[in-house]
């Protein structure tokens, strides 16, 4: 980790005080911390703020961690996911991963593991140069969803019933976004991302 960058952690939980203990081993970490109490607020400032980590909890009233997991991977592909849950089973762990989270961590949070996997996260976010995220709009995240299918410009053209020139424009703005400068790069970034479904209304 880049010792003269101080690194920015959102935390989502409805609970205070996990929110308190949560946040006092990551600032225990030098870390600066952003918690929120909804996902929904979480959002809202991703927009506009800085975040080279996020950590969620599963179960919340308004808006639920897979959601919001969603959501972000629309918005910010390599931002770094943690997901925690005092209701772990198998299937909600191969949902949450499936969904693009980092790590899927049941509670209580065992606190040097818990340490571990956010610095090394934070480690790995630092080399595919999250400093400054780049966000991607809805159009371009379904054409980045289809070109890790394998799906060429034409192909995806059609897909989205718009013009060649269209989608390799697209193609082009994400590539600048996430610091690629191929299609083999872009794909071996994301081999073990899989974005969700974005089938709503998109940008023109």
């Amino acid at each position: 980790m880049q010792s003269d960058v101080r690194r920015h952690v959102f935390l989502v939980d409805d609970e205070p005080d996990t929110r308190l203990v949560i946040g006092k081993v990551l600032r225990d970490l030098s870390l600066e911390v952003t918690c929120f109490s909804t996902g929904r607020d979480c959002l809202g400032q991703l927009r506009i703020k800085t975040c080279n980590l996020l950590i969620t909890d599963l179960k919340m009233p308004d808006m639920d961690g897979i959601d919001l997991l969603r959501k972000v991977k629309q918005m910010l592909p390599l931002l770094p996911v943690i997901v925690i849950t005092g209701y772990g089973d198998v299937p909600i762990a191969v949902k949450s991963l499936r969904s693009g989270a980092s790590e899927f961590i049941e509670k209580p949070l065992e606190m040097q593991s818990f340490r571990s996997i956010v610095q090394s996260l934070l480690a790995r976010a630092d080399k595919t140069n999250l400093a400054e995220p780049q966000t991607l709009t809805k159009t371009e995240a379904k054409v980045l969803g289809l070109i890790l299918d394998g799906k060429g410009n034409k192909e995806i053209a059609r897909l989205m019933s718009r013009s060649l020139r269209t989608i390799e424009d697209h193609r082009s703005h994400i590539m600048k976004k996430l610091s690629v400068d191929n299609a083999v790069d872009l794909v071996k970034r994301f081999a073990v991302v899989k974005l969700p479904d974005l089938g709503q209304e998109e940008e023109q």
